[in-house]
């Protein structure tokens, strides 16, 4: 019974959800018909209103158009508004108001680039060319202005000024040692190259006027202009550098034109060529690197170029001529000027190395650096040169009265500049040997002494006089320890050089009074006089005991002497001791020989004399008269009468 009331239930259940399905389907059905009315609605509407929308947005795409259109048109009006104000004021010229002229180019070529970025404008194509003729005309009369300009402000500078910038101690070309022989070649001047000397270089432009020139260069560069710029620069400054230099007294010489001058000429030149040295590189090259450094601050290639190019011809003429002398012929009195040379070139070569940057001065750079070695060279070849030429020396004209040789102070006076120049020579021989370098000098000057005294010993030997030689040995090597006792050169050769040296001149003096004084010291001698040869009569007190000396004997005795003594005042008179404590000493040396052994020749045999006739036919002189007439040997006097 349960169960089939249960099916029945379920059935009825069955059969309500089936109607009520059937409900909702007809409701989607009808609901589906209406959604489809509206689609079909909706659709019609938009095909009827498309046509208004369209009108729409082309009218608002319109409006936009329009409103681009009216600002592009007030962009291009105050372009071409502007052209026309930079037009008048670069027809103007840029005299009047160069600073305007200079904002109208910009202003010019800001409007070129703005036409050439709308093409799409129809009379862009006119407008370009017409700008792009006015900005060259513009360029020209830039210029030309700069040219002007530069040209207006470029004067050679006068000596006068270009010392003024010099201190003091290098206003005025230095001495060289052959105009100054007896004090050396550098002991009176002041060194210019001190670390205190300031040099200052001058204003070769009006410092108002670079940033003007600086501005015209820019526009030039801008305008594709450097190779225009660049050589107007260079021919008008090039031009002003040279005649600067040739004001001042530089010369444009060859190796030709300096082997035909006579050396004081040369010498004279060398010394100035040192003083224009320093002037062109310290002032005026420093000058036009300053000027070239401002007017193209910020074109770096152009501005070496520039100043390469001004200073290339000057620089050339300046080294030209240190070059003909490092290759001219090597002589001893060049070595000097050498080594000055070669000083002033260490002295500014790092200045040089400074004023003289970039690739465009390279050639500069490399020709002072070359000429710099080529002088160290020359000057270590003159140097040894000397020894040899020292020992060599044939010359033939001998001094006649026994004094200084020529030679010996000569080579004195050319050992004494050496040590002006120690620290210069020193580093000449770094430079060829290192590890000689300190001691180097020393022995070179030891070993042109030696080469000095060889030389002396041959030419002593053209004396017939054996007295004359050993007195003209004496002069010459006391001159030579007496130069060296006060110069430096005492202390590189040492206290027993000086020893040595000085027991030579002694010996030399000795063997003079030998020599010279030995015969007639004899003539004064009683020996062989008595013909028994007893002493008796001639241990007495001089008086007429001389028994057994015949007087005939005491006359030949007294002739012999006095003709012996006049020859050697005549002689000797002409000689010539220059050292005044020497020619003392030896004078003395003389008399105390003498003058004793006259006089005890007159006290022993003078009465025999005096008692017969005639006496001061044979006693001529007196002691007095003796010592009176030393005093005028070795004074080099010149005799009018005749020699006996």
């Amino acid at each position: 019974m349960g169960v089939p009331l249960a099916i029945e239930t379920l059935s009825e259940r069955s059969a309500f959800m089936r109607e009520s399905l059937q409900k909702s389907q007809t409701i989607t059905d009808n609901m589906v018909s209406i959604l489809g009315s509206f689609d079909h609605r909706l659709s019609a509407l938009e095909t009827a209103m498309r046509p208004t929308q369209i009108r729409t947005h082309s009218i608002r795409r319109a409006h936009e158009n329009i409103d681009k259109t009216l600002k592009a048109a007030e962009v291009i009006l105050a372009q071409f508004d502007l052209s026309r104000q930079a037009e008048a004021k670069i027809l103007r010229g840029p005299h009047e108001d160069l600073e305007s002229y200079l904002e109208a180019v910009d202003q010019l070529r800001s409007n070129i680039k703005f036409f050439s970025g709308n093409k799409s404008f129809k009379s862009s194509d006119g407008v370009l060319n017409h700008a792009n003729n006015l900005l060259a005309k513009a360029i020209l009369k830039l210029e030309e202005e700069f040219k002007q300009l530069l040209m207006s402000y470029s004067k050679p500078v006068e000596p006068d000024r270009l010392f003024d910038c010099l201190p003091t101690s290098a206003r005025h070309p230095p001495q060289s040692p052959g105009q100054n022989d007896d004090q050396g070649g550098k002991t009176n001047q002041s060194d210019p190259s001190s670390e205190n000397a300031v040099y200052t270089p001058p204003a070769l432009i009006p410092p108002r006027i670079l940033p003007l020139l600086h501005d015209l260069a820019q526009q030039m560069v801008q305008a594709g202009y450097q190779q225009q710029l660049l050589k107007i620069y260079r021919d008008t400054r090039a031009t002003v550098l040279e005649m600067s230099l040739r004001k001042l007294g530089v010369e444009k010489l060859s190796k030709d034109d300096v082997q035909k001058m006579q050396w004081e000429v040369l010498e004279a030149k060398i010394g100035n060529w040192i003083h224009f040295m320093r002037i062109a590189v310290k002032t005026l090259f420093a000058g036009e690197r300053k000027i070239s450094d401002q007017i193209f601050e910020g074109m770096d290639s152009l501005r070496t170029a520039c100043f390469a190019e001004v200073t290339k011809e000057s620089v050339a003429m300046l080294l030209s001529f240190g070059e003909a002398i490092a290759k001219s012929k090597r002589s001893p009195e060049k070595l000097f000027v050498l080594l000055d040379m070669y000083e002033i070139m260490r002295e500014l070569q790092s200045e040089i190395e400074t004023i003289f940057e970039g690739k465009a001065c390279t050639e500069m750079r490399e020709s002072a650096l070359s000429l710099t070695k080529r002088l160290a060279q020359t000057a270590q070849e003159t140097f040894g040169d000397f020894e040899e030429a020292v020992e060599k020396d044939a010359t033939k004209t001998a001094v006649l009265d026994g004094t200084v040789h020529p030679l010996t102070s000569y080579v004195i006076n050319y050992v004494k500049f050496l040590f002006d120049y120690q620290s210069t020579l020193k580093q000449l021989f770094r430079e060829f040997d290192s590890d000689e370098s300190n001691n180097q000098l020393a022995s070179v000057t030891i070993r042109i002494m030696q080469a000095l005294q060889t030389n002396l010993d041959g030419k002593s030997k053209q004396y017939k006089d054996p007295a004359l030689t050993q007195l003209f040995l004496m002069n010459n090597i006391h001159y030579m320890v007496r130069s060296v006792r006060r110069s430096e050169a005492k202390d590189l050769l040492g206290d027993d050089w000086v020893q040595i040296h000085r027991r030579i001149v002694q010996q030399h003096a000795n063997q003079y009074k030998r020599v010279a004084w030995g015969k007639i010291l004899q003539s004064l001698s009683a020996q062989g006089m008595t013909s028994s040869g007893g002493s008796g009569g001639m241990g007495g007190d001089g008086g007429g005991s001389s028994s057994g000396v015949s007087r005939a004997v005491v006359k030949d005795k007294f002739k012999a002497f006095n003709l012996q003594f006049e020859e050697l005042h005549l002689r000797q008179s002409q000689w010539t001791v220059p050292d005044s404590e020497l020619r003392e000493s030896l004078r003395l040396a003389v008399a105390e020989v003498l003058l004793p052994a006259y006089r005890s020749f007159i006290k022993r045999f003078g009465p025999l004399i005096e008692s017969g006739k005639n006496p001061q036919k044979y006693i001529r002189y007196t002691p007095e008269d003796l010592d009176r007439m030393l005093g005028e040997f070795f004074e080099g006097k010149t005799w009018n009468e005749p020699k006996r």
